[in-house]
């Protein structure tokens, strides 16, 4: 990934409804949601949610796709890896292990990664 590339995926999701729709559609997993169904998650107006998706969308975290009269909305897997990779291949020095758990929560309410 590019620097600019990186720019525009952090860039979008340096705002609070652009992160939660993110967040949501991560929980969701590869078959998404209905653009309807996050709007009423998330409690956001359709037109709103709509700019917020062509942001994700265009910085490439988000893909959609014609379901009959829906467009259902899911998180770019591949986009997503390409931001992960790039944030972290650098990693303590070149020792990539060290960044290995990551990805994976501390644990319950801890709010913190484990140790490096």
């Amino acid at each position: 990934m590019e620097l600019d590339q990186a720019v525009l995926a952090l860039s979008a999701l340096a705002q609070d409804t652009r992160l939660a729709v993110f967040r949501l559609l991560v929980k969701e997993g590869p078959g998404g949601l209905p653009a309807g169904e996050v709007a009423n998650r998330l409690r956001v107006t359709p037109a709103t949610l709509s700019f917020h998706l062509a942001q994700l969308e265009r910085a490439g975290l988000l893909s959609s796709r014609r379901r009959s009269r829906q467009i259902v909305y899911r998180v770019d897997l591949e986009g997503t890896r390409r931001l992960l990779a790039f944030l972290t291949e650098d990693c303590c020095q070149g020792r990539p292990e060290l960044c290995a758990g990551l990805g994976t929560p501390a644990g319950p309410g801890t709010g913190t990664a484990p140790p490096l």
